[in-house]
């Protein structure tokens, strides 16, 4: 059994896990499946907003998938996420990643 196949089983017994959702979505992304692993994503942070790790990874997909405007707003929910939480690391990760796209005035 692969490793796609075993988080699934692993996600049938235990749904809404948020972990296997994100593990999922990750390994999708890996192999490519861009869309399978957006709904992931979507699905993942549809139960837990404030799973603060998923918007960086969220954001890096929008952009391979050419939508910066939802790249941008992806980095700015989960700035605003890290920053409620007090998470420095990830709110520092989200910044870099957002000005890589450009600045405010791109996004306006």
């Amino acid at each position: 059994m692969d490793r796609l196949s075993r988080l699934q089983q692993l996600l049938e017994e235990s749904p809404g896990d948020l972990f296997l959702l994100f593990a999922i979505a990750k390994e999708l992304e890996g192999r490519g499946d861009n869309e399978q692993s957006l709904a992931y994503y979507l699905q993942l942070l549809s139960l837990d907003s404030d799973y603060v790790g998923a918007y960086y990874h969220l954001g890096k997909l929008y952009e391979r998938m050419g939508d910066a405007r939802q790249s941008w707003d992806t980095y700015t929910k989960g700035m605003e996420v890290a920053g409620r939480l007090g998470d420095t690391h990830a709110y520092s990760e989200l910044v870099g990643a957002r000005m890589q796209l450009g600045d405010e005035e791109d996004f306006a």
